[in-house]
């Protein structure tokens, strides 16, 4: 689990979420306990969270409730994130939930895949490492006809995520409008 959180922070230590989401005091010991907890914790116990074989590239998903053989979140674990994510945000945890509620609203009603964070190291990059660990569950939304779904701050993800058929389905900005926030939504088969 530390390799996961390494590379995600690595990838996103610099980013304009990073700044805005947490508080500067402690910024990366911050953003390496939350990917700890979200793509480490959670997506390790259900299996759901991908990574290239030197785990260079993680994609870190939460599955639609009920998901043929992915395992439930254990008790501990949501325990865990539950009391921990709002501590890591700080003083920025009003207006990062807040900015939740509105991607909550914009996210698909059906059951669906939600991407949690994508990331690859930067001196693994243009190597199609994100995309090997998208494929799975992307290949998954296909053959059980279930959309995928993610929310993005940047414009160049947008471009990047429309490469695997994902398609804006909401522009707004956080709740404190501070940053851009894009809702992406993949409806299966769609052909690449």
């Amino acid at each position: 689990m530390a390799r996961i959180a390494a590379t995600l922070t690595v990838a996103t230590a610099e980013s304009r979420w990073a700044r805005w989401a947490l508080p500067a005091d402690g910024r990366v010991q911050r953003l390496t306990r939350l990917h700890e907890l979200v793509a480490g914790h959670r997506g390790v116990a259900t299996g759901t969270t991908w990574v290239t074989d030197e785990v260079t590239a993680v994609a870190a998903w939460e599955p639609p409730a009920g998901a043929a053989g992915v395992p439930p979140l254990p008790a501990d674990v949501a325990a865990a994130v539950a009391r921990e994510v709002p501590r890591l945000h700080g003083d920025r945890w009003p207006v990062v939930s807040a900015t939740e509620a509105v991607v909550a609203a914009a996210r698909p009603a059906a059951p669906h895949w939600w991407l949690a964070a994508l990331a690859t190291r930067p001196t693994a990059r243009r190597q199609g490492l994100a995309s090997a660990v998208l494929a799975p569950v992307l290949q998954r939304c296909d053959t059980e006809g279930a959309p995928a779904a993610t929310e993005v701050h940047t414009w160049a993800n947008v471009r990047w995520l429309r490469r695997f058929g994902f398609v804006v389905v909401e522009t707004a900005d956080t709740a404190d409008g501070e940053l851009p926030l894009y809702v992406l939504v993949r409806e299966p088969g769609v052909e690449i």
